[in-house]
């Protein structure tokens, strides 16, 4: 997640740099054909273009309203395991009637699990959005873009850790163990079937979670939004340089002077400042689809685990607390 409250230039070069060479060739292209060779018969009315432009902007704007929702929500979803990881850790210091190591060892399998979600999460799929080189260095130099199971032998034992290897939903199977050391607690009478339902409903609270991280991360925004979104853009920025021809044909006559056989050349940095424009309204819609990726623009998942780590950690009174995770380059992951 950016955190910047402006976006710097150099993050804008970057996503930028190629489509804005592309705009200033297309458009130069179309000049030059038109002044040098005299192909006066290539700029088209403007008007219909102009419809062209208003439909395809509502296009976006709903493309976007939608992939900002896809977002929020995943947010949203990641707030609540936040609340619901300070209640499991409350019930558990609260109901627990055992030593300090087992409520410990409940908890610590808790940050595993929120852990192995995120990391589970981070994996890309078939859908995943792939940027320009450029992009993906920066997210590889920061070291999220594929993140390992690293973190979860600081949580786990050994013996356990050894059996989450061949499991193919790392998570489910940690609030399973959860559940199955519920049960050794109440046969050993640690503590009470009102305490066990409690903590269940904790657990059921967490599967839905889960389930809802898993509903977004594997359904791809509708393709049919997706793609022709991307496909009126461009056909509308392609054709762009004939119509503002028409444009800049009619304002001939109200210059004067030298300038007047050259004042057609302004519709090229028009044209690369109207394309780049809509081109960038649909990107951000395209960088919000999937908000559990890493990217510049989604949840920051490895940031919230490790608040919850230090909320919790600290709530076992725990005297050393590692630190909060700070942005890399204006951006929070």
């Amino acid at each position: 997640m950016y955190v910047k409250r402006n976006i710097s230039l150099g993050v804008m070069w970057h996503y930028s740099w190629r489509n804005l060479l592309f705009f200033t060739f297309w458009a130069g292209a179309v000049f030059c054909i038109y002044h040098f060779l005299n192909w006066d018969f290539i700029d088209i009315p403007f008007q219909p273009l102009s419809v062209i432009g208003i439909a395809v902007a509502f296009y976006i704007g709903f493309k976007n309203s939608q992939s900002y929702d896809r977002f929020w929500e995943g947010r949203k979803i990641w707030g609540g395991i936040v609340n619901y990881s300070r209640t499991w850790t409350n019930n558990v210091l609260s109901f627990v009637n055992d030593t300090d190591q087992t409520k410990k060892e409940l908890v610590y399998r808790h940050l595993a699990w929120i852990n192995a979600l995120r990391i589970q999460l981070r994996q890309p799929t078939s859908f995943s959005k792939r940027e320009h080189k450029s992009i993906e260095r920066l997210f590889e130099k920061h070291g999220h873009k594929n993140p390992v199971c690293e973190d979860l032998g600081i949580f786990l034992g050994a013996k356990e850790l050894e059996d989450l290897q061949s499991r193919k939903n790392v998570a489910t199977h940690l609030i399973k163990n959860q559940g199955q050391h519920l049960k050794i607690l109440l046969e050993n009478d640690k503590i009470t079937e009102f305490d066990k339902q409690v903590f269940h409903n904790n657990l059921e609270q967490m599967y839905n979670l889960q389930g809802k991280c898993e509903r977004i991360k594997n359904t791809p925004f509708p393709r049919q939004y997706a793609y022709f979104s991307t496909l009126f853009t461009w056909l509308f920025i392609l054709l762009l340089p004939f119509g503002l021809l028409d444009v800049f044909e009619e304002g001939i006559s109200l210059v004067e002077g030298n300038i007047r056989s050259w004042y057609i050349f302004m519709m090229i940095p028009f044209s690369v400042l109207i394309s780049w424009i809509f081109v960038t309204m649909e990107k951000v819609g395209s960088n919000s689809e999937d908000p559990f990726e890493g990217r510049i623009n989604d949840v920051p998942m490895t940031a919230l685990c490790r608040t919850i780590e230090i909320d919790l950690r600290d709530m076992l009174n725990e005297a050393e607390l590692p630190e909060k995770i700070q942005p890399q380059d204006n951006i929070l992951y």
